[in-house]
C-alpha cells in the first residue's frame, strides 16, 4: 500500500488483543500477557463472554471497546480475520498484527481467497497489516512486546537501542531477540513480516530509514515480493544508514523450501547478490555473521576506514587475524615511528615491533592498557582489535577491565576478541555491559570489521560520478524494435544471426562483417564478395549451441572451402539432429581470436528482479570456468567498470607479461550498450554475445544470439526517462532544453551553484552555501526517478551550461512531494523560474501527486510571489518561524 499509518504499528498509543482466551498458555493469552507486562498505554482484550482476562479488561466486540486502538493484535482462527479487520477499520484502528497462518502462504486457494478478503476489508480504511503467519512485533523503547517471542521477564529484557530487525521468519526474529538481550545490545524495532500480505521489506526500509531511533537495519530475507519497491527503498535507506541482510534459499532445494514457507518465489541467488550490491546493502552468509555484524553496529563508534591495528598476547593468533583481515579486503595499519618508539618504552624488548602488535604471552591488564593507549593515539588506525589468548600468567577479567577503560576514551572503535571458552565468560559479560563489541574468535571480529568497510566502499561507489556514455539514437531504437517484432512473430522467437549482429551494431557494439545465405550455393556466392579468411555458421532455430553439432567452421580460405564446409554441415546436421530445421548459413569475416581475450556478455530475465546483465570469461567452456559478474540495468560506465573488476578475467584484461591491456573503456561501453538494450526493449528474453573479443584495439562481437518472448516488467531500477525532455520557450524568445538530470551532471550542477549570488544561495539552501561538496552533489544528481525528479535547463548548443534546475522529491507513497527551484543569478527575470515551476507541476500531476509543497524563506519575496501566481497557498512552516510553507493541492488522479 503506502507509508501511511505505519506509526499505528510501531508507535501505538492504545492496543487491543483479539483471540486471548481463558486458557493459560494459549497463543492469544501469551501475547496479551507480554503486552501487559511492559506497555503503558490503554490495553483491552476482545472476548465474546469474558469481562477480564488475566487482569486485562475484556469486551465482547471491537465496536464495544471503550477506546479506539491504534494497533490490534489478532490471534484468532484465520476464518475470523477478514471480518475483524473490517470491524477494526470502522472503529478507527489503523494497524493490525495478524499472527495466525492459514492464508496464501500455503498455496491453498481457500487461504489465498481469505487473504484477499482481509486486504479488501483493510483497503477502505487503510488498515496496515503485519503478517499473517508472523511472530509479531517488538518496540523496546515503548516496553512493547506484541509477540510470542521468549524474551524473558519483559520489559527488563527489552533493551532499547538503535538496531532494527526485520525478518520474514518469526523463528529468526525470536532468535535475534534472545541473542541480543544477554549481550546488552539494544534494539529499536523487531518486526516479523511473515506472509507479507501488506507490509513488506520495502515498507519497512522506508519507515526505518526515517526513524530517528534506528541507526542500522538487519534483514532476514527469504524472498522479495515487490522488487521495484524494494530496490527503491533499499537504495534510499542504505544511503542513510547501514543495512545488513542475510538471504536464505541459496540453493535450488532450499529456495523451494522457502517458497513453500512464505508463499513467494525465490529468485536466483546470484541475482540477489547483484541486487543487494547495487542497493548498497551488505550481505552476510550466516546468522552468526549477522550477530557479529550487529555487535559492531551497536557500538558507539563505527570504523571510518579499513586500517586495523591488532594488539595481542599471542603472535600466532595475531597472524591469523591479519590473514583474515587482508583476505576480506581490509588493511593492516602501519605503525608510525612515533608509535613504535612509544611502544618500545613500555613493552618487553621481544615485542613484535610491527602490526600485529604482539605484546608477549605474559602481558597483564596494565600492559594491555599502556599498549592500547599508545596505539589508539596513532592517526593511521581506523579501529583497534584487542585480542586475548588465555594463559596461566594473566587474568582475563582484569585484562578486560583495562581494555574497557582504554576503549571508553578512544577516538576510534575498539573491538575485543577474548578467545577460548571456560576462562573468558566473565570477561565477555563485562564487554556486553560496557557495550564494547566482543567476538569469540579473532576471525569473527575481523570479518565483522571487513563487512562494515564493504558497506562504506559500496556507499562510496554509489556516489561515484560516471563519465558520459553514448546513447542509442531514436532511429537505432526504432530499427531494433522492428527486427525484434519480426522475431516475435515466429514460433521460436529467435532473431536471425545476421539481424542479431545488426542490433548489436545499432547499439554501438562493433561486430565483424556478416551475411546470410539460405543454401550452400548462396554461401559460396557470398564468399566471393568477402576477401580474406572466413567463418561459416549454421542458422537453425532448433540449435542453441552451434558447436555442439559441428555447426561452426573457422579459418576458411575462400569460396571453395566455404562450399565444402557448408555441405559437410548439412550432412552432419541430418545425422546428428535429423529433426532440426536448417534455415541457412552465416558467412562472416574471420577474426583472429588469438589477438584478444574471449569474453561473454549476456542478458537474462530473472523471475524476481527482471533483466540482468552478465559479464565474464567467454568461450566454449564458459559454464565450467564460471567467472562472471551480474548487474541490474540501467548501468553506467562506472558500474560497468566495477563489473569488470569483479571478475578474474578482468585482471587479465589489464595486461600481463607480454600481453597488452585490452581497451577497458570499450568493454565497459559494450556492457552499458547491452544494458540500454534491456531497458529499451522488454521483449528480449535471452541475449548472448559469446565471444566478445577484447584487445587493445577495442571489442568485437563474433557471435550474437537474441531471443524474444512476451514483454516482462522491465528493470526494477527506473531507467533514465529521456522521453521527458522538452523545450522551454521563454517570454523573451530564448529556447532552452529541459531534461531530467543525469549522474554525470554533477560538475555542471556544481557550476550552477557557484554562479549563485550569496543572497540567491541563501534563499535556495537557507545557508551561505558557496559550492556543493561531492557527497551532496552526488545525492542531487544520482536520483531514483521512481521517487524523485529534477529537470535541468540549458541552451541546446551548450548542454552543460545550466541556467536553472527544478526538483521534486516524493514521499515513498507518492502522494506528497516537495519542490525546490534554482535559477542562476545572471538569468533571473527571463521567466525561467515560472517555466520550471510549471514543468514541475505538470510532472507532479503525471505522477498522481495530490499535494506539492515547498518551504520558502520569509524574505524571499520573488519566490513567494511566483508561488502565489501559480496557485500555491501560503501557510506557516511547522516549527520554523523564518519559513513560509507554500502548498499546492492538486486534484486526485482520475
Amino acid at each position: 500500500m503506502t507509508q501511511r499509518n505505519l506509526e499505528a504499528l510501531f508507535a501505538p498509543r492504545a492496543i487491543a488483543v483479539i483471540g486471548a482466551g481463558r486458557t493459560p498458555g494459549s497463543l492469544g493469552r501469551v501475547v496479551l500477557g507480554a503486552i501487559a507486562a511492559g506497555f503503558k498505554g490503554p490495553l483491552a482484550a476482545v472476548h465474546p463472554t469474558a469481562d477480564n482476562i488475566n487482569g486485562v479488561a475484556a469486551f465482547p466486540s471491537v465496536a464495544a471497546l471503550p477506546f479506539v486502538p491504534d494497533l490490534a493484535v489478532i490471534a484468532t482462527p484465520p476464518e475470523a480475520v477478514p471480518g475483524l479487520i473490517a470491524a477494526l477499520g470502522a472503529k478507527g484502528c489503523r494497524g493490525a498484527v495478524v499472527i495466525p497462518a492459514g492464508f496464501a502462504e500455503g498455496g491453498d486457494a481457500a487461504g489465498a481467497a481469505r487473504q484477499q478478503a482481509m486486504l479488501d476489508a483493510a483497503r477502505p480504511h487503510l488498515v496496515r497489516i503485519l503478517g499473517p503467519n508472523c511472530l509479531g512485533l517488538v518496540v523496546p523503547r515503548l516496553g512493547l512486546n506484541a509477540s510470542f517471542a521468549r524474551v524473558g521477564a519483559a520489559p527488563a529484557s527489552l533493551t532499547p537501542g538503535s538496531l532494527a530487525v526485520v525478518a520474514q521468519s518469526g523463528a529468526v526474529a525470536a532468535t535475534l531477540l534472545d541473542w541480543a538481550a544477554p549481550r546488552g545490545i539494544g534494539l529499536s524495532v523487531v518486526a516479523s513480516l511473515g506472509g507479507m500480505a501488506d507490509v513488506d521489506f520495502g515498507d519497512m526500509l522506508d519507515y526505518l530509514a526515517g526513524d530517528k531511533h534506528t541507526r542500522a537495519i538487519l534483514l532476514y530475507v527469504e524472498a522479495v515480493t515487490s522488487p521495484r519497491k524494494f530496490m527503491s527503498a533499499a537504495r534510499a535507506a542504505a544511503r542513510l544508514k547501514p543495512v545488513v541482510v542475510i538471504k536464505s534459499g541459496r540453493t535450488a532445494a532450499s529456495a523451494q523450501a522457502a517458497a513453500s514457507h512464505t508463499g513467494a518465489l525465490a529468485g536466483a541467488d546470484s541475482v540477489y547478490d547483484a541486487a543487494f550490491a547495487r542497493a548498497g546493502l551488505v550481505r552476510v552468509d550466516t546468522l552468526a555473521d549477522l550477530f557479529d555484524t550487529a555487535a559492531l553496529l551497536s557500538a558507539a563508534r563505527q570504523p571510518k576506514g579499513e586500517r586495523l591495528m591488532i594488539v595481542t598476547n599471542g603472535g600466532g593468533m595475531g597472524v591469523m587475524a591479519a590473514d583474515a583481515l587482508v583476505a576480506g579486503g581490509g588493511r593492516l595499519a602501519d605503525l608510525s615511528d612515533r608509535t613504535r618508539a612509544a611502544l618500545d618504552a613500555v613493552l618487553p624488548r621481544t615485542w613484535s615491533r610491527a602490526n600485529p602488535i604482539d605484546i608477549i604471552g605474559d602481558a597483564d591488564g596494565e600492559r594491555y592498557r599502556r599498549a592500547l593507549d599508545i596505539v589508539l593515539d596513532d592517526p593511521g588506525a581506523d579501529a583497534v582489535l584487542a585480542l586475548y589468548c588465555p594463559t596461566a600468567v594473566s587474568d582475563p577479567d582484569d585484562t578486560a577491565a583495562h581494555t574497557i577503560a582504554a576503549a571508553a576514551v578512544a577516538r576510534v572503535p575498539v573491538l575485543a576478541a577474548w578467545v577460548g571458552d571456560r576462562s573468558v565468560g566473565a570477561a565477555r559479560r563485562a564487554f556486553a555491559n560496557a557495550k564494547l563489541p566482543d567476538f569469540t574468535t579473532a576471525e569473527e571480529a575481523v570479518a565483522a570489521f571487513n563487512r562494515l568497510n564493504q558497506y562504506r566502499r559500496r556507499q562510496e561507489a554509489l556516489m561515484e560520478v560516471p563519465p558520459p556514455a553514448a546513447a542509442p539514437t531514436p532511429a537505432a531504437r526504432a530499427e531494433t524494435a522492428r527486427l525484434l517484432a519480426e522475431a516475435a512473430a515466429t514460433p521460436h522467437g529467435w532473431v536471425p544471426g545476421h539481424a542479431a549482429k545488426h542490433i548489436a551494431a545499432l547499439y554501438g557494439i562493433p561486430t565483424n562483417r556478416v551475411a546470410f545465405a539460405a543454401t550452400p550455393v548462396a554461401a559460396v556466392e557470398v564468399a566471393h564478395g568477402m576477401p580474406g579468411r572466413l567463418a561459416l555458421k549454421i542458422v537453425s532455430p532448433d540449435i542453441v549451441h552451434k558447436s555442439d553439432v559441428g555447426g561452426v567452421a573457422l579459418d576458411l580460405d575462400g569460396p571453395a572451402a566455404v562450399r565444402i564446409a557448408a555441405e559437410a554441415m548439412v550432412d552432419r546436421l541430418a545425422r546428428l539432429r535429423p529433426g532440426a530445421r536448417l534455415d541457412g548459413f552465416l558467412v562472416e569475416e574471420m577474426i583472429d581470436r588469438r589477438r584478444g581475450q574471449e569474453l561473454i556478455l549476456g542478458l537474462a530475465v530473472d523471475a524476481t528482479f527482471g533483466p540482468v546483465v552478465a559479464f565474464g570469461h567467454g568461450g566454449t567452456a564458459v559454464e565450467v570456468i564460471d567467472d562472471k559478474a551480474l548487474g541490474l540495468p540501467p548501468l553506467n560506465l562506472a558500474l560497468a567498470r566495477r563489473m569488470i573488476d569483479d571478475t578474474r578475467v578482468g585482471r587479465l584484461l589489464k595486461g600481463y607479461r607480454d600481453q597488452p591491456a585490452a581497451d577497458l573503456d570499450a568493454v565497459a561501453a559494450a556492457i552499458v550498450a547491452l544494458s540500454a538494450l534491456a531497458t529499451d526493449h522488454p521483449t528480449i528474453a535471452d541475449l548472448d554475445i559469446n565471444p566478445l573479443l577484447a584487445s587493445a584495439a577495442g571489442v568485437i562481437a563474433l557471435d550474437v544470439r537474441i531471443r524474444v518472448d512476451a514483454a516482462h516488467g522491465g528493470p526494477v531500477i527506473s531507467p533514465y526517462p529521456d522521453h521527458l525532455a522538452t523545450t522551454l520557450t521563454l517570454p523573451g524568445g530564448a529556447r532552452l532544453t529541459a531534461r531530467p538530470i543525469r549522474p554525470e551532471d554533477e560538475p555542471a550542477l556544481r557550476a550552477l551553484v557557484r554562479a549563485l549570488s550569496p543572497e540567491d544561495a541563501r534563499f535556495r539552501f537557507f545557508t551561505g552555501l558557496k559550492d556543493l561538496d561531492h557527497h551532496l552533489a552526488a545525492r542531487l544528481t544520482q536520483i531514483d526517478y521512481d521517487r524523485e525528479m529534477a529537470f535541468v535547463a540549458a541552451p541546446g548548443n551548450a548542454p552543460a551550461d545550466f541556467w536553472g534546475v527544478v526538483r521534486l522529491h516524493g514521499e515513498p507513497d507518492g502522494r506528497r512531494a516537495e519542490y525546490a527551484v534554482t535559477v542562476r543569478s545572471d538569468k533571473k527575470g527571463l521567466g525561467l523560474g515560472t517555466a520550471l515551476m510549471k514543468l514541475a507541476i505538470a510532472e507532479a500531476r503525471r505522477r498522481g501527486v495530490t499535494e506539492l509543497w515547498g518551504d520558502v524563506l520569509a524574505g524571499n519575496a520573488r519566490m513567494l510571489a511566483l508561488a502565489a501566481a501559480l496557485g500555491f497557498a501560503a501557510e506557516p512552516a511547522p516549527g520554523e518561524p523564518t519559513l513560509v510553507r507554500t502548498v499546492l493541492r492538486l486534484a486526485q488522479p482520475g
